[in-house]
């Protein structure tokens, strides 16, 4: 037994008609907005909601009920995403300056076993401190955020800086023109 359809479509215009099915048939277009109109096209030539997810791909027809109700009210636009889509960031600007304050102190030898930090030294140290679901590859994107980059014979260090064998002992050098060259 089929639910009936509580907003059908309103009238489409050539205009839009021919947008959605040039979507529908773009190549190169998301999979997600050619189905959705995909679908918009089979309703409005008079098809169901069922028929139109079964032939666009989509779940269900109340699946295709929303991107009906969606183009009732903001045209073509429906076939976009909506807004707030995507998963919520787990860490907060907090707890990312956390993990870069831990990265740039250097590390307690014989608390964390070494002499210089790694990712997964750096993810033991924050899991002891508190941070338990955190992971290596959260450690590196945020790292890369606040502008540092992994060198394989050094830790983390700030982009831009280099430490220098010399005569007189190591040496910090730092290139001025680093958020040009980032840029």
């Amino acid at each position: 037994m089929t639910r009936s359809q509580t907003e059908p479509l309103r009238a489409v215009t050539a205009a839009e008609r021919a947008a959605l099915a040039w979507l529908s048939k773009a190549s190169s277009a998301r999979v997600d907005r050619v189905r959705r109109a995909t679908a918009l096209l089979v309703v409005a030539d008079g098809g169901s909601f069922a028929a139109a997810a079964r032939q666009a791909g989509l779940r269900s027809g109340p699946a295709v009920a929303g991107v009906v109700r969606r183009f009732n009210q903001r045209g073509l636009g429906a076939v976009a995403i909506a807004p707030g889509r995507g998963r919520r960031a787990t860490y907060g600007p907090a707890e990312r300056a956390r993990i870069v304050a831990v990265a740039q102190r250097p590390p307690e030898r014989k608390a964390d076993g070494t002499g210089s930090w790694s990712l997964s030294t750096l993810e033991r140290r924050l899991r002891r401190e508190g941070l338990a679901r955190l992971g290596a590859t959260t450690i590196r994107r945020v790292l890369a955020d606040a502008g540092a980059s992994y060198q394989k014979t050094r830790s983390w260090c700030p982009t831009g800086t280099a430490e220098r064998k010399r005569k007189g002992g190591v040496v910090r050098v730092v290139d001025p023109a680093t958020e040009q060259k980032r840029a």
